[in-house]
């Protein structure tokens, strides 16, 4: 995941709005967003070349989503997959701060990521590179391949569109989400941020929705949990030079507290 905008407890209507677009070589095999045989109460994409996934969300109210820290200077010999991050958080039952802390302790095992956790007692986040663990109060946030809320180009037009949307205050279009998902345009020059990938790759990943040879924007996704635990969960995802997409629509109330997820 390389692109998370996200409003948590700022929508009258919404706990949490969330709009993703998930980047990657498009040779590494990922199957679109389902409920996991091996995990049933997990919602989720899922990388099938280690397992691991980049967003999902639990039945119970368990959520996570994590981003890559791009910085081509540092390199892990042997590194873990940054999914297995994800899914073992969903599929536990430790709380998100808890689960955060011990992260922490072994995060030099992984490339660098930001890592979002959250449950029904509150939303909280990560990131290796910084070294931040904070709770995340109500608000508009954006975290691309730097850390949260870090003013990239992409980061702020987005923040920017997304708070348009949140003007309404009744209930909210996925569609005018996914608008601001899909735009191509790239930052200007002098706005670009020097990760150490070189000028050009710069410029192609500064768009939203990228597009290269071989690499790109694989998946957008748009997630909102209402104030009455009801979620929507909307996944497209694109094929490498096609302008068309395959989507996945799940619609379904938060279980009960008490049901064994916090």
């Amino acid at each position: 995941m390389c692109l998370l905008l996200f409003a948590y407890d700022h929508h009258p209507c919404y706990r949490l709005v969330l709009a993703a677009n998930r980047d990657e070589y498009f040779d590494r095999p990922a199957a679109p967003a389902a409920f996991w045989p091996d995990c049933p109460q997990l919602l989720a994409g899922r990388d099938l070349s280690r397992m691991g996934t980049w967003l999902g969300i639990t039945r119970g109210g368990r959520f996570a989503a994590l981003t890559n820290y791009r910085d081509a200077s540092r390199e892990v010999p042997a590194a873990r997959s940054r999914g297995e991050l994800v899914s073992e958080y969903l599929c536990g039952a430790q709380h998100p701060r808890g689960y955060l802390e011990a992260v922490s302790g072994r995060a030099a095992l992984y490339p660098g990521f930001s890592l979002l956790a959250g449950s029904r007692d509150g939303l909280w986040y990560y990131s290796s590179a910084g070294g931040q663990l904070q709770e995340i109060g109500p608000g508009l946030y954006g975290l691309s391949n730097h850390l949260l809320n870090t003013p990239w180009p992409k980061v702020v037009r987005c923040r920017e569109r997304m708070a348009a949307c949140l003007v309404r205050t009744g209930k909210l279009v996925p569609e005018a989400l996914f608008s601001f998902l899909s735009d191509e345009a790239y930052a200007a020059d002098a706005e670009l941020p020097d990760t150490g990938v070189g000028l050009e790759w710069e410029r192609i990943l500064s768009a939203p929705f990228i597009r290269s040879p071989g690499y790109g924007t694989r998946s957008s996704t748009v997630l909102l949990i209402d104030r009455q635990g009801r979620v929507f969960f909307c996944e497209r995802t694109f094929r490498q030079g096609e302008d068309r997409w395959s989507e996945v629509v799940y619609e379904f109330e938060l279980a009960a507290s008490n049901s064994g997820e916090e």
